[in-house]
């Protein structure tokens, strides 16, 4: 399926790994040209270097969107580059603490990772595709928003705001001819989730190996339909088919990629 996105160009925040860098890769692979963003050059290097292998146009943003000036400086290379007509606001974080250890400070901080960061990039780069008439906006949310775990309330809060967010957007966006979305992920097999379930997997009493520990995993700790954890390839489909111009008639959705976790009617 050609999604029709040849010549656009996307900025996938937090893309040096994981999700981020399996939606960069696929938009690539789609015929966009992408800016791969990350505090880390090195590694933004190592993930642009895969694509450009496939003979597509790669650039490179570095910067720490939480703050202002490290956001500034990300504007300031992606616009080296040219306009953005695809914004995938990915790039986040947590810390998995229960809440007794979730103080204010951690919470103001997750606000600033996880939604303050999103905000300064729709407003760097939105008022461009309004413009233009033409662009698409994708918070990477997800399940905790509105099913969350006694720990970690601080991100859990982080993600209903963001989903929150990119609703207001789509309304404020009404005839633009942007959109503005949500990717859904639940439990998704990245790198540090699979080093956390090989390390708490036999205690738990989950098994030994990798493939028994997720089977359990996702039957007891995060249940789902289809019995086991997602991929950065699955969320990036979603992501990459948002994008397109399939989806013209979808603005302010929500689109779960979670097996089912979540609970609804």
């Amino acid at each position: 399926m050609d999604l029709n996105i040849a010549g656009k160009r996307a900025l996938v925040t937090g893309s040096t790994s994981g999700i981020g860098a399996a939606v960069a890769e696929l938009l690539a692979a789609e015929g966009a040209d992408v800016v791969v963003h990350g505090r880390d050059r090195d590694r933004a290097e190592t993930v642009a270097r895969r694509i450009r292998a496939h003979n597509h146009r790669v650039d490179i943003a570095v910067g720490d969107l939480s703050t202002d000036d490290g956001a500034a400086d990300v504007v300031r290379a992606v616009t080296a580059g040219g306009e953005v007509d695809i914004l995938v606001n990915n790039a986040g974080g947590t810390d998995l603490v229960p809440w007794s250890e979730a103080t204010p400070e951690l919470w103001a901080k997750a606000y600033q990772v996880n939604v303050v960061s999103a905000v300064r990039m729709i407003r760097a780069f939105v008022p461009g595709m309004r413009q233009r008439g033409w662009g698409r906006v994708i918070q990477i949310g997800g399940g905790l928003a509105v099913q969350p775990m006694p720990v970690q309330p601080q991100y859990s809060a982080t993600l209903a705001a963001r989903h929150n967010l990119a609703v207001s957007l789509a309304r404020d966006l009404k005839g633009s001819g942007v959109t503005s979305n949500v990717v859904s992920p639940g439990p998704v097999l990245v790198e540090h989730v699979r080093d956390w379930l090989l390390e708490v997997g036999p205690a738990q009493g989950w098994g030994s190996e990798l493939p028994e520990i997720e089977a359990k995993a996702s039957e007891s700790w995060v249940p789902n339909d289809i019995g086991r954890f997602g991929t950065t390839e699955e969320i990036a489909g979603a992501v990459a088919y948002l994008a397109g111009s399939f989806a013209d008639y979808i603005n302010g959705t929500v689109v779960r990629v979670d097996g089912g976790h979540v609970v609804s009617v």
